[in-house]
């Protein structure tokens, strides 16, 4: 049965629902939509005619990540909102423990603000921006999507995965899933900008998810990794279809290497 993509809004009263919410009576608003069938009506987002500012994390303090998933939420609305922009609504329980609005959560690796939270049916929404659908897999998102969430750290985090932001770079697509035993091998084809900075044996985020790379097949433009039977249950990675995007975000490490490279810092040091 095809599935028309259009979408209603409910013009009432903004809400902005916080723990302190203790009634059901009052009339929030709501985005109202059809499940969206693809393509999206919100790659209307994508062509490159605005360069607004990527809705990220609070400049003050930064955000960072491990790359630990704390859970799997589900989408439950996605769409244009009322004041224009597009929104993503999202079904959760761990991570709404403590939450406050302008928290920083990451959405399959792609650190968002919280904008609307409802503690009571479970819920949160974050803003997504015209550079955040054209960076990210969000855009194909839809109602029942799973997702991987994970809350920015606080100073008393263990520090279990590596060194996330929540920067996607950009998507690469499954290739491959290949079983061994209990584990999975996935194949994952990466832009070469992107790929230069993958080696073997090194960190990379995969929908958020901290993973070792296991080998880079240049010749291919594929790295690959391996997840194992705990691993598989708890992020959304074996729940794709070979052929769908991932975010991937590489280790700053190698981007500020690089940086340092280009700019002549090492050179200066030898001729001292």
């Amino acid at each position: 049965m095809t599935i028309s993509p259009s979408l209603t809004l409910t013009p009432t009263t903004p809400r902005i629902t916080a723990t302190t919410h203790t009634s059901h009576t009052s009339h929030p608003t709501y985005l109202k939509l059809n499940p969206i069938s693809r393509p999206s009506p919100l790659r209307a987002f994508l062509p490159l005619t605005s360069r607004a500012p990527t809705r990220r994390c609070p400049s003050t303090p930064a955000c960072l990540f491990t790359g630990i998933v704390e859970e799997m939420g589900t989408v439950k609305q996605l769409g244009i909102s009322p004041h224009g922009g597009v929104d993503l609504k999202i079904a959760a329980s761990t991570v709404l423990d403590g939450v406050n609005l302008g928290d920083s959560i990451a959405v399959n690796g792609t650190c968002l603000t919280v904008t609307e939270f409802d503690t009571k049916v479970a819920d949160f929404t974050v803003g997504l921006s015209p550079e955040t659908l054209r960076k990210t897999s969000l855009s194909e998102l839809e109602p029942g999507s799973a997702v991987n969430l994970e809350r920015a750290v606080t100073p008393a985090s263990r520090m279990g995965g590596h060194f996330v932001q929540g920067h996607v770079d950009g998507t690469g697509e499954i290739v491959s899933k290949i079983p061994e035993g209990d584990s999975l091998w996935v194949k994952v084809k990466a832009d070469k900008g992107l790929l230069k900075y993958i080696v073997p044996k090194g960190f990379i985020a995969v929908d958020g998810t901290s993973l070792t790379v296991v080998d880079v097949f240049d010749h291919e433009e594929c790295f690959n990794f391996m997840l194992v039977a705990y691993t598989q249950q708890k992020v959304v990675i074996p729940l794709k279809n070979v052929g769908e995007k991932v975010n991937l975000e590489v280790d700053i490490l190698g981007k500020y290497v690089e940086r340092l490279l280009a700019s002549g810092f090492a050179s200066s040091f030898a001729d001292k």
